[in-house]
């Protein structure tokens, strides 16, 4: 007969953290949030760690390049979606790393026989200010000038008007030879007071750009995440089906750490997968794997070489998986026993696999009871859609300012590698909606809020860092009356609209 779990799958919210000891020291600026990110040795450190323990879900309407570069200001790593073609994900993950990466390489490129109009459209395309003249109107081109903002003026000059005649040119710019180092181009920037220093190699040709806003930027980002050529960490999503082109690509492209996009982990599709990268990387490519929900799945994807498992099927909140298919568990019965699976490999391997868990976050003290029960960082979808970083339109609907927000296994989605069983390449039918969220405003506020909150909860319980929150903490069950008694109750809130005035 079929098997049968003794206890109901249960979620976040019927749980609560009961507080620990909190010493003097015990203050939110002095808990760490930094986390592994792929798989490591006993001894050893993960490859990749964040400073955040947050990801964005390999979504659509979630994880575009805005959002990347958003996240990776703040510590934590966005997964580029992958239900695209190859070459529009590689070029993504490019441009990431191309963002920052203290020598960028200029995107605002134009020829001194251009006109102010052609300098306003470039203005428009990439939204920078700064525009580099070089002889052939390319990145690399012999540099011959520079156009700002302060050199000319739309309603005092012809839009005919050439490039040429109003630029800085050349001699009267501060340049610096290619083999100038970081230290000693912002040196160079702050002596001479200048926004951005041009670096040439010995013909005059233009390689780089380094900006004083770049210089600000990582001043304010305390937590930014960068690889070991100062560039934005970013990952990337692949399937079960084009990973011999995929991979490559991204390879190519700079991704850090890949992850299988898939709605169930515990098939023969993703350890082919795996074992093709394994053939071809050995561990030099980063992948991640799943959605698992129990300690069979996770050792399934241990053994067949994941760098970190994800835990999850059916709690997002644009997924009808459980509803469509009767599939899935309770996620934090889900991630509780599966982080039990993953101590257990540890001690018997030496190998720690981080555990990602993946949905049914409704309220942020809900990621802080994931972390609690295992979790090494957790992938968001719904959370960061509401932001301004997320690749979809707001809208105003009755009244209010929303965000499109539609899931993978949706029509509009037609992520069919997904959801593929090596079927027809189609959706049989749908596994996720299309929806709004409300809107929120920028990435940078609300994480800090949030995490400002899972900081303060981690100090109630006595722990600085998330292993020890994972060691120590106490969590208990709660009932639907304490649920009620949870929030606020037996009074009349408050409401600019409710008519009522203090006399």
């Amino acid at each position: 007969m079929a098997f049968y779990f003794e206890e109901p799958s249960r979620t976040f919210g019927e749980y609560l953290l009961v507080p620990g000891y909190s010493s003097a020291e015990c203050i939110p600026a002095n808990v760490s949030l930094k986390t592994p990110v792929v798989k490591f040795k006993k001894g050893e450190t993960s490859a990749i760690t964040m400073n955040i323990p947050l990801v964005s879900a390999i979504m659509q309407s979630v994880s575009g390049e805005k959002m990347a570069i958003a996240l990776a200001k703040e510590g934590g790593i966005s997964f580029i979606y992958g239900s695209q073609s190859v070459k529009d994900e590689a070029a993504m993950v490019a441009r990431v790393k191309a963002y920052k990466a203290g020598f960028v390489t200029s995107d605002s490129n134009i020829r001194p026989d251009a006109t102010l109009a052609d300098i306003l459209a470039l203005k428009e395309k990439t939204g920078h200010s700064t525009v580099a003249v070089t002889e052939d109107g390319t990145a690399n081109g012999r540099l011959v000038g520079i156009v700002t903002s302060r050199d000319y003026r739309v309603s005092r000059m012809s839009l005919d008007e050439k490039v040429s005649s109003f630029m800085t040119p050349l001699e009267k710019l501060v340049c610096a030879p290619d083999t100038t180092t970081l230290k000693e181009a912002n040196d160079i920037i702050w002596d001479h007071k200048l926004n951005s220093l041009p670096l040439v190699d010995s013909e005059g040709r233009l390689k780089y750009m380094v900006f004083r806003k770049d210089y600000s930027t990582h001043k304010e980002n305390v937590n930014e995440l960068l690889d070991a050529s100062k560039r934005y960490v970013v990952g990337a999503g692949i399937n079960t089906r084009d990973y011999a082109e995929r991979v490559p690509a991204l390879v190519e492209a700079g991704a850090d750490v890949l992850c299988i996009d898939s709605s169930e982990g515990f098939s023969e599709w993703q350890s082919r997968t795996l074992a093709w990268i394994r053939e071809k990387y050995g561990d030099t490519v980063k992948v991640g794997a799943g959605n698992v929900v129990d300690r069979e799945g996770f050792l399934f994807l241990a053994k067949a070489g994941a760098d970190f498992i994800k835990v999850g099927i059916g709690g997002g909140s644009i997924c009808i998986t459980r509803e469509q298919k009767g599939i899935g568990r309770g996620q934090a019965t889900a991630l509780i026993e599966v982080a039990k699976a993953r101590d257990e490999y540890f001690e018997e391997t030496g190998i720690y696999i981080p555990v990602c868990s993946d949905g049914g976050i409704v309220h942020d003290y809900h990621m802080t009871l994931a972390l609690a029960m295992g979790a090494d960082f957790l992938m968001l979808g719904r959370y960061f859609s509401r932001f301004d970083e997320s690749p979809t339109n707001k809208v105003i609907i009755n009244g209010n300012y929303m965000k499109e927000y539609w899931g993978e296994g949706s029509s509009r989605a037609r992520n069919w590698q997904r959801y593929d069983l090596g079927g027809d390449k189609k959706l049989s039918f749908e596994e996720g909606v299309d929806s709004y969220v409300p809107y929120a405003g920028s990435l940078k506020d609300n994480v800090g809020q949030s995490l400002a909150k899972v900081r303060s909860t981690m100090c109630n319980c006595g722990v600085l860092n998330i292993p020890d929150l994972q060691k120590n903490a106490k969590l208990t069950l709660v009932s639907s009356t304490s649920i009620v008694e949870g929030g606020a109750h037996d009074v009349v809130l408050k409401d600019s609209n409710a008519g009522y005035s203090a006399k």
